[in-house]
């Protein structure tokens, strides 16, 4: 139910030698050098008939910050999802902080102690307040005492900047201090791994500044961060890499200044004229 420096790595991908954490949508990653947070190998999902992931590959160096964008379907929510088995991959390996997910429930329990999740719909629980919702899976994962438990959870509170709504519940608040709730109850448990799915993209406009800023100091603190959003300017001004997905694919990834300057791929510039037009 719950989830959550610069390392160079050299790998593999196919017949080429990358540096650092340069990745391809074919072929099959190796690690030669270095500590990598997360190793996805030739990944593949289906749901029905669907081919949603086809041989992903992707190596995250600790600490590194990627943006996944991509237009709706093409499979990067369903990726970060795969990540913490939130979704089941049925072929390929991914491997997080070493671990490789399988369908056992204590190495998945283990993994999603370390690798945080911040959701598009907040998923709080609407019947507890905020300091609840932050106490419970330090609580019970933890196993920290409630008073323990409770100074983690406003010293994030005090983090994300909305101390005074901890008495609350979730109704109660805006949508923007909803999600930096969900950031601060990811944080409590103290994670390795931070994965964002379409975090603002639920939000009015007046409220997503206050969540990427909140996102913003997270990056700059170290955090290992994979982002699904279509926030451009985000990714400018935070990812050491930016990814592009279609139909299943990786099909650029690349620093943010060559990925908006100078994209390889004819599809993702068609992406980029459509969405940084609007």
């Amino acid at each position: 139910m719950f989830t959550g420096l610069e390392a160079s790595v050299i790998f593999t991908v196919g017949e080429k030698t990358l540096d650092g954490a340069a990745i391809a949508s074919s072929g099959s990653a190796t690690i030669q050098n270095g500590a990598p947070a997360i190793v996805i190998d030739r990944v593949n999902k289906w749901f029905g008939s669907f081919h949603v992931l086809k041989d992903v590959n992707l190596v995250v160096a600790k600490g590194e910050r990627i943006v996944v964008c991509g237009p709706s379907g093409s499979g990067k929510s369903t990726l970060i999802r795969c990540i913490n088995r939130l979704e089941e991959h049925q072929e390929g390996q991914i491997r997080v902080e070493g671990e490789e997910l399988t369908s056992d429930l204590r190495r998945i329990e283990k993994i999603r102690s370390e690798v945080g999740m911040v959701f598009q719909s907040f998923n709080l629980f609407p019947h507890l307040t905020v300091l609840d919702n932050l106490c419970l899976a330090p609580q019970w994962v933890r196993k920290l005492p409630r008073r323990e438990a409770e100074q983690v959870a406003m010293s994030y509170l005090e983090r994300v900047r909305i101390p005074d709504q901890a008495n609350k519940y979730p109704g109660q608040l805006s949508g923007g201090q909803q999600q930096r709730v969900a950031i601060a109850r990811a944080l409590c448990m103290n994670p390795r791994i931070m994965l964002f799915d379409e975090p603002t993209s639920a939000l009015d406009p007046e409220m997503v500044k206050e969540v990427l800023d909140v996102m913003t100091e997270l990056a700059g603190q170290g955090m290992t961060m994979l982002v699904v959003t279509h926030e451009m300017g985000f990714a400018k001004a935070v990812a050491d890499r930016v990814i592009f997905m279609d139909e299943g694919e990786i099909v650029e990834d690349a620093p943010p200044q060559k990925f908006f300057s100078d994209p390889q791929s004819e599809r993702t510039r068609l992406f980029l004229a459509q969405i940084l037009d609007h």
